[in-house]
């Protein structure tokens, strides 16, 4: 893999890390492709007891990359409607992979980073941290995210951030539900191992039913919610919103509403 480390340790903990540190791990198409990749291999994997999905750098994931999302700008609509599918489909092979996944969020994370955390079982990240939906700032709208934010948050908590676009810190990630715990850096990796160890007693099988009957109880998101999500991104990357909330951010200048 190319924008993806994986490990996995003799106790079958597999660790996960975005790799592309300098560009904060925003999410590329091939990155994408990748975590889609990831997800089925390490759910099919016998010997996989527990995922940790983590970064390399000071970002955890800053969202989709503003190359990638560019390209959707100019792109016909067929291409558009693939590429937001694809992004929808890596999310549910996270959301349904019958393995415990961990988040270690030892960074900020923006946009797609939140439903990155939004498909992690537990996520625990480091104090200090901002997160944001961001999407709106650049003319865009947290679509294909939507149906995993909204379930990890609930409508009220996710009405707080979800089309202000605003920063908030790792703290009240905790209030709003997103994280299970802010803890300072040097003890990430202790409560990672913490959230980690009482797997290894439970039965592999046992974990995989029980991950998919909180799935059907918990109403996880049907087929027609996730498409709603995909056109309603379509739709405003075909918006002149996008167009020029994009362009303001490669040429360094304030959006019309900014």
């Amino acid at each position: 893999m190319n924008t993806l480390d994986l490990s996995i340790d003799a106790r079958g903990v597999a660790t996960l890390t975005l790799q592309r540190p300098d560009k904060h791990n925003a999410m590329s198409a091939e990155m994408i492709a990748e975590l889609t990749q990831a997800a089925h291999d390490l759910g099919m994997d016998p010997a996989v007891r527990v995922v940790v999905l983590t970064g390399a750098g000071r970002s955890f994931c800053a969202g989709g990359d503003l190359d990638w999302m560019r390209a959707q700008i100019s792109a016909d609509g067929p291409t558009r409607a693939r590429e937001a599918r694809r992004l929808a489909e890596m999310l549910g092979a996270l959301d349904a992979m019958p393995k415990p996944l961990i988040g270690r969020v030892q960074g900020q994370a923006f946009g797609g980073g939140i439903g990155l955390m939004s498909v992690c079982d537990v996520a625990i990240g480091v104090t200090g941290a901002k997160l944001g939906l961001t999407e709106v700032r650049l003319g865009l709208i947290p679509a294909t995210i939507g149906p995993y934010v909204v379930a990890r948050m609930g409508a009220a908590m996710v009405r707080r951030v979800f089309f202000s676009g605003r920063i908030f810190d790792a703290e009240e990630g905790v209030r709003l539900g997103l994280l299970a715990k802010a803890v300072s850096p040097d003890l990430l990796d202790a409560e990672v191992e913490a959230e980690v160890a009482p797997y290894l007693s439970a039965a592999p099988g046992a974990v995989a039913a029980a991950k998919a009957l909180v799935a059907r109880l918990g109403k996880a998101p049907t087929a027609a919610e996730v498409d709603a999500s995909v056109e309603a991104l379509v739709a405003q990357w075909e918006g002149e919103e996008a167009a020029q909330g994009i362009a303001a951010f490669f040429e360094k200048r304030s959006p019309p509403w900014g």
